[in-house]
């Protein structure tokens, strides 16, 4: 009986954790409607591009990373097929860039390889509170596939049909040019606090991290605050389900699998019981 009260209290207490996780991961819900992106992932058969994921890192590394961390995030990943695709010397230079400890060696430090994770920005939570404004930044490794955007009803209804997964990818978008300038008339910020459309309670601490022609493009992308978002904002769905291609394609296979084994299995139905009388 104690044993059942403790699986009891526990499935309260996760139930109760689910929910509010929701509640924030969904956003405000006094704000604008998000606008939902047509994401190359997007669907049954969608798949992620390369060079908006390629473009995405490049927003990653030069503007995000020096606040965010990505502990889940190994540079060998950026070679992975279906992902960034990246070369595996493309991949060994860029992990040359930067620097990690290593305790087992003299100097304590040595240039990273594809094997290692991406460097964190801080080397403790306090040091990256007290860098932004005692806000501790979130992990950037699974954050697309913990939040989600907020649909109306019957919106939502079409989600069953439709396979949308992208709610988190959506969120960041709307996320990062949800910012204004002033906040509305009668809203109050505190000191380090920025008004934004698409955040829970719509005061946050990370200032407007994009800006037009902050990052240079190779090729006819535009440099802009909304390319910005997107191109972060795939990256980031892809860096928190990097295998979503290899899945769909065998969800693909296994779904055709099944229908053509309902068809076998009707027709020896069939073939065994047509000489039988009923």
């Amino acid at each position: 009986m104690k044993r059942f009260s403790k699986i009891i209290s526990a499935v309260l207490l996760a139930a109760s954790t689910l929910s509010a996780g929701s509640a924030v991961a969904a956003g405000p819900s006094n704000g604008p409607d998000p606008v939902l992106q047509d994401w190359s992932f997007s669907g049954i058969f969608g798949k992620y591009d390369p060079a908006q994921l390629q473009r995405g890192f490049q927003v990653f590394q030069e503007v995000c990373s020096s606040c965010h961390s990505a502990d889940l995030f190994a540079f060998r990943m950026l070679s992975k097929k279906g992902g960034t695709e990246y070369t595996e010397d493309q991949v060994k230079a860029i992990a040359a860039e930067y620097t990690v400890i290593d305790l087992e060696i003299e100097d304590g430090e040595r240039p990273a390889i594809p094997a290692d994770t991406w460097p964190n920005p801080f080397p403790t939570p306090l040091d990256a509170a007290g860098a932004n404004n005692g806000v501790v930044p979130p992990d950037f490794s699974v954050l697309a596939k913990a939040r989600n955007v907020p649909q109306k009803f019957p919106n939502w209804i079409g989600n069953y049909f439709t396979a949308y997964q992208e709610g988190g990818a959506d969120y960041i978008y709307n996320l990062l040019v949800g910012y204004h300038e002033e906040p509305p008339h009668g809203v109050e910020l505190g000191d380090g606090q920025y008004y934004n459309d698409h955040f829970p309670g719509h005061k946050i601490s990370m200032g407007p991290p994009l800006s037009d022609e902050l990052v240079d493009y190779e090729g006819s992308a535009p440099e802009t605050v909304d390319q910005y978002a997107k191109d972060v904002s795939a990256f980031m769905m892809w860096l928190a389900e990097p295998d979503m291609t290899a899945r769909k394609e065998l969800g693909f296979r296994v779904l055709l699998f099944l229908f053509l084994l309902t068809g076998m299995m009707y027709l020896v139905k069939r073939r065994l019981w047509s000489n039988v009388d009923h």
